[in-house]
């Protein structure tokens, strides 16, 4: 389709909110970076701390912990891809990322159904994963798969395995999967291979991506480290979701939250870029607030769409793609 130039206009494809001014988010993006270079992140990973290192972090092996600089920061950013292709089985169904486009997906990983059958509360299995696949492919309003359910009837070892290859086989639609540990995710990248016909293919059409939640606060534990640096090796898009819950494991504040939530994804976004270099990095969030009476986190709490709307300004000050949250 051929477009006409567009100059000197602002605009929003889809519908959009402005949520934080150019003055809020530069002093959000400071904030972090002082939280970064001077608290720094734990990172639970000798190979993650030895990349760091090798790209200018300040690593104490002793306490496991990074301390990032500014400009690291700054430079890992600037390498990032700012339009992420998540390519569909079916071409037809390709989703671009990036800019204010806006598009759906699943949200996962729920553990607990209620069977159409019995109507009664049970464990997700491997079979409704691939009939919630199934039925996502037919909805129009569904651009990219999100593993919905976990596959409890399948061992700890490879549920996650049983997830991706349910979703392979029964929808046309882009992968957007958790992987366990490094080990599970390159197995995940090689049925993709195989789908598509090869690890070169797969780069120029990645079927799927990878999702990895920080720990809160200011944690990378082992396992997610792994995750990072498998997808970046492999030029796989890799989503950083941070979960920080305001009033627990963050600030009460969600100006504080924020900063909390913003240095743990780009720490992740660091390890990845100082992997490979140009890693499509996906800038994820299902942060919201604690329900300090029922000791629990609040997905549909009007400070989830408070804070997702303030994440995707924050990714666009940073020419990210995001994926959050919706109440």
């Amino acid at each position: 389709m051929r477009k006409g130039p567009v100059a000197g206009t602002e605009m929003t494809t889809g519908w959009g909110l402005k949520t934080l001014t150019r003055d809020g988010l530069d002093k959000i993006h400071a904030a972090t970076l002082d939280v970064m270079e001077t608290t720094g992140i734990s990172v639970a990973n000798d190979q993650a701390l030895g990349i760091l290192e090798k790209g200018g972090c300040w690593v104490n092996r002793k306490t496991q912990v990074a301390r990032f600089p500014s400009h690291v920061v700054t430079d890992a950013l600037s390498s990032c891809p700012s339009h992420i292709l998540l390519a569909g089985r079916d071409p037809a169904n390709d989703f671009m990322m990036g800019g204010k486009e806006v598009g759906f997906t699943t949200f996962g990983t729920g553990v607990l159904v209620i069977d159409h059958e019995t109507e009664k509360l049970r464990e997700s299995t491997k079979k409704d994963m691939a009939e919630t696949a199934l039925l996502s492919d037919a909805m129009d309003n569904v651009d990219v798969l999100t593993t919905p359910l976990a596959a409890r009837d399948k061992p700890d070892s490879s549920y996650d395995l049983h997830m991706a290859e349910a979703s392979f086989v029964n929808c046309s639609k882009h992968l957007h999967s958790d992987a366990e540990d490094g080990m599970r995710a390159v197995k995940i990248i090689e049925m993709a291979e195989a789908i598509v016909g090869g690890q070169e293919e797969l780069r120029r059409r990645p079927i799927v991506s990878l999702c990895i939640c920080p720990t809160s606060p200011l944690q990378l534990i082992g396992p997610m480290c792994e995750v990072i640096i498998e997808a970046a090796t492999h030029w796989i898009p890799i989503d950083i979701l941070s979960m920080a819950m305001a009033g627990a494991s963050s600030p009460i504040s969600l100006s504080g939250s924020l900063v909390t939530h913003n240095a743990e994804v780009l720490s992740g976004l660091v390890l990845a870029q100082l992997t490979n270099r140009g890693t499509p990095v996906i800038y994820g969030s299902s942060t919201t607030t604690f329900d300090m009476k029922r000791s629990t986190a609040i997905v549909g709490a009007p400070e989830l769409g408070m804070m997702s709307a303030a994440v995707a300004e924050l990714a666009n000050y940073y020419n990210l793609p995001s994926y959050v949250a919706g109440g």
